[in-house]
């Protein structure tokens, strides 16, 4: 009995008509989508008459503003580049810094990860430079008393 096929059950769904949904009552569109075509239906229509316009505008003053532009090329051209190149070039210059700055953070990053963890060698070399601070302090005292012991020694001398 292992070895014989089991039935599949099969599901049948009925599916609705378009003429079935006018039986129901729902044959037209809702509420909400009326009103949301008579919203937006005006404001389209405002919009695209406005783009309209404004491509008219851009018309009439590209060709208005072509003479000009014509005659006054010599000035303008030079003008356009200069600006151009200085802004480029301070645009570079930031890029270059930028970068700069990321390489050494890279750098100090990779020597950090491969020397080990830094603050305990940073507080070592903190504690040398205040021990050998204080050696030279103290050999400058040493220093400075041995020089007024040998000037009193010569004061007395003379």
């Amino acid at each position: 009995m292992a070895d014989r096929p089991q039935p599949h059950q099969l599901q049948v769904h009925p599916q609705r008509r378009y003429d079935d949904v006018g039986a129901k009552g729902r044959g037209g569109p809702s509420a909400s989508t009326i009103l949301a075509v008579v919203t937006l239906v005006p404001l389209g229509g405002s919009l695209l008459g406005l783009a309209g316009l404004t491509l008219a505008a851009t018309l009439f003053g590209l060709a208005v503003s072509t003479p000009v532009f014509i005659i006054f090329s010599p000035i303008l051209v030079p003008a356009i580049l200069t600006i151009g190149l200085a802004v480029l070039a301070f645009l570079t210059s930031g890029a270059f810094g930028l970068t700069a700055l990321s390489s050494l953070t890279w750098a100090f990053n990779y020597l950090r990860r491969a020397t080990g963890f830094m603050p305990d060698q940073i507080d070592q070399a903190k504690r040398r430079m205040q021990d050998m601070a204080g050696y030279v302090g103290q050999k400058t005292k040493d220093l400075g008393q041995e020089i007024q012991s040998r000037t009193q020694e010569q004061g007395r001398r003379t």
